[in-house]
């Protein structure tokens, strides 16, 4: 088996630490999928600004975000189901890290930063991320609901501060 082939077989354990020993194209699929601290900012929809491409942020989620239980309601789906779906992954990176919020545990170790003490892998809860009211956990409006030509209304700070 290539290297390639080992960084995608889903039957992989998860290494000890691995967030500290390993750099994001070294992690399996397990780890990969790990890593997500499971925040949903991911889901929110965002736009950028033309002049200083910076991304803003709105409190307005994607519609298979489930406000309840802050994840995907398809996640397997979501990008045949949601074309623009944000799919970061090993071999996109470069280019979709700049649409992650900066407490995104993907973001910071590929900055070469350590995980936050409310990511689960830290905590050994996944309920600390909401807690620290990271998360967008009850806190966004399904697109469905707003005039999506109205989306710059819907700008927020607290999704990436």
């Amino acid at each position: 088996m290539n290297s390639s082939e080992n960084n995608h077989d889903e039957s992989l354990e998860i290494r000890d630490r691995f967030w500290e020993k390993f750099k994001l194209e070294e992690l399996n699929h397990s780890e990969w999928e790990a890593l997500c601290d499971g925040c949903g900012l991911c889901c929110l929809l965002k736009f950028q600004d033309n002049d200083d491409h910076a991304v803003t942020y709105t409190n307005v989620c994607c519609k298979l975000f489930d406000n309840a239980t802050c994840r995907c309601k398809h996640y397997a789906y979501r990008t045949k189901i949601v074309t623009d779906c944000i799919n970061l992954r090993q071999e996109n990176l470069n280019e979709v890290i700049k649409w992650m919020p900066s407490t995104c545990a993907y973001k910071l170790i590929h900055e070469g930063r350590p995980l936050f003490a409310w990511h689960h892998l830290i905590s050994n809860s996944v309920n600390t991320v909401h807690e620290a009211n990271i998360s967008a956990k009850g806190r966004c409006t399904p697109e469905y609901n707003v005039n999506l030509n109205d989306l710059e209304l819907y700008s927020t700070n607290w999704a990436n501060s």
